[in-house]
């Protein structure tokens, strides 16, 4: 005799989004997991919350990473920036859906913007950017009249490990507002996701992976500021923190750390994230970079 067994409901496999650290997808050292709900209150995913211990992880492969990715060629540089946009264009409706996810969506207080827009500028920036790669050079640098037989150049040299501090919205556009001109100067990042909606920040971790960028230079940590922004402050192998829409609170926290290593701190508080002219400028690469003055003899 044959029995058929017919299975009428089934539970949906919820997805754990992973830290993002070395180019691997590791779960948080501490076990620790945060549901993420989507606008009805439905539970959507869960995703790992990372703790001082990762940070720290982070912050190793961040600068085992710098020495390589600064040496590489800008053109090179600029290249792994355009893969890294060609890759969100093919993702951009799940991008989509994930900013959706929490229903976050706005550049700027009161300025809307769906999700779809934000996917869009979002590649437009880091194209924008991938184009600056063998430029910005040329608009912060400069070569020095002297008296003398010398030439004297100043140019820029990125600064080392940088936190990137997203804002809560816009969730995508923010973090690549921030994250792409600390990169594209030769700097490595650790970024720590906004906490209204993490998930495209999980994202950008799958699509950082298959973009040819090497392990290390962007690791991306999904917790809570409460958390880790002391320990960002305070870490003397962070040498600079590019951060927005965090609040009064927090922004000082980072700033009080400026002492242990001299650490630079850019906190940005009211900014439309959508105005291409202005995040397009090779200006904001500048504050994460240092400038560099050298002497050479030239024949008379």
């Amino acid at each position: 005799m044959c029995y058929a067994f017919v299975m009428t409901d089934r539970l949906d496999v919820l997805k754990t989004y992973k830290l993002f650290i070395d180019g691997k997808f590791p779960r948080s050292e501490s076990g620790r997991s945060l549901p993420v709900n989507d606008r009805r209150g439905a539970l959507y995913a869960h995703l790992c919350l990372a703790s001082r211990k990762d940070l720290r992880d982070a912050v190793e492969a961040a600068r085992k990473a710098q020495s390589g990715w600064s040496a590489a060629t800008s053109y090179n540089r600029g290249q792994i920036l355009y893969r890294m946009a060609e890759m969100m264009e093919g993702r951009r409706a799940e991008f989509a859906a994930a900013i959706d996810v929490r229903g976050a969506k706005s550049g700027r207080s009161g300025a809307a913007m769906n999700s779809s827009e934000e996917v869009k500028i979002s590649v437009d920036r880091l194209v924008s950017y991938a184009g600056w790669a063998d430029k910005y050079a040329q608009i912060l640098g400069c070569n020095n009249p002297v008296s003398g037989p010398f030439y004297n150049f100043t140019v820029p040299e990125p600064s080392g490990v940088i936190a990137v501090i997203a804002p809560d919205s816009p969730a995508l556009l923010g973090l690549i507002s921030l994250l792409a001109p600390v990169i594209v100067s030769g700097n490595t990042a650790i970024v720590i996701s906004g906490e209204t909606n993490p998930i495209p920040a999980a994202l950008l971790g799958e699509v950082f992976a298959t973009s040819d960028l090497p392990p290390g230079v962007v690791n991306i940590l999904t917790g809570t500021r409460a958390e880790l922004l002391s320990h960002v402050s305070t870490h003397r192998d962070i040498d600079g923190v590019h951060a927005a829409g965090i609040g009064a609170d927090h922004a000082k926290t980072l700033r009080t750390g400026v002492a242990e290593n001299l650490k630079r701190v850019k906190v940005i508080d009211d900014v439309d994230f959508a105005d291409s002219k202005w995040w397009g400028s090779a200006w904001r690469i500048e504050p994460f970079v240092e400038m560099k003055t050298m002497w050479h003899p030239a024949s008379v």
